[in-house]
């Protein structure tokens, strides 16, 4: 099992080896394999690009993330292109309904609400509009319209987990309470994490995914 200095190591190998990523703007430390990050970078992508590529690592089993975003003076947008530039996103790459997700800047903290009717509509429109020049955090307020959960869905989500990712499907337990999916167990990655969250969101009738699994043994 690597020690925490083996990780840090890596992590900081990790942000030079990422293109993406600044990694003059990122302190890292690690104590009991949880990481921290701190310090600034240039754009809300960047800082979202460290968490991804901390998590990547080896060893890695939580991330803290400590990041600001300074967007560099000659990069900034008004808030008024900004939310021309989500909306015109989001209705012409993701279809939504006219009006059906607004949004709302302030100093470039977008904040999304309206309603939509599956809830990885809700996590496109966030992923859509973090990778927008001048963003510097994204507040999702979208709500999922509720509806029945049909019977069956835990088979339904085991078997997603299968075809995505058949090794963990072993060891997490799936349960449902009304339109709310908790997963539990242990995961080998925070990538077969995202699989299996995602298998989660997508099933017919989920509101809300309380991912309670742990990575490594």
């Amino acid at each position: 099992m690597k020690t925490d200095k083996q990780i840090k190591q890596d992590v900081e190998r990790e942000f030079e080896w990422d293109p993406a990523i600044n990694a003059a703007g990122v302190g890292v430390e690690v104590r009991d394999h949880i990481v921290t990050l701190a310090g600034h970078l240039g754009s809300y992508t960047e800082k979202l690009a460290a968490e991804k590529a901390a998590q990547r690592v080896e060893g890695v089993s939580g991330v803290v993330v400590e990041l600001d975003v300074r967007i560099p003076g000659g990069e900034k947008r008004i808030d008024e292109d900004i939310a021309a530039s989500a909306h015109s996103l989001l209705g012409w790459t993701a279809g939504f309904a006219e009006n059906q997700v607004k949004v709302r800047v302030e100093k470039g903290c977008v904040t999304l609400s309206g309603e939509v009717e599956w809830a990885y509509q809700r996590h496109t429109a966030e992923n859509l509009v973090s990778h927008l020049r001048g963003v510097v955090v994204v507040v999702n307020q979208i709500a999922v319209r509720s509806r029945a959960t049909p019977s069956g869905v835990e088979t339904k989500i085991a078997e997603a987990l299968k075809r995505h990712a058949e090794h963990e499907a072993n060891n997490i337990a799936v349960t449902i309470n009304n339109d709310t999916v908790t997963l539990r167990g242990h995961i080998s990655s925070f990538a077969e994490k995202d699989i299996t969250r995602s298998a989660a969101w997508s099933a017919p009738g989920v509101r809300n995914v309380v991912d309670e699994t742990r990575v490594g043994s």
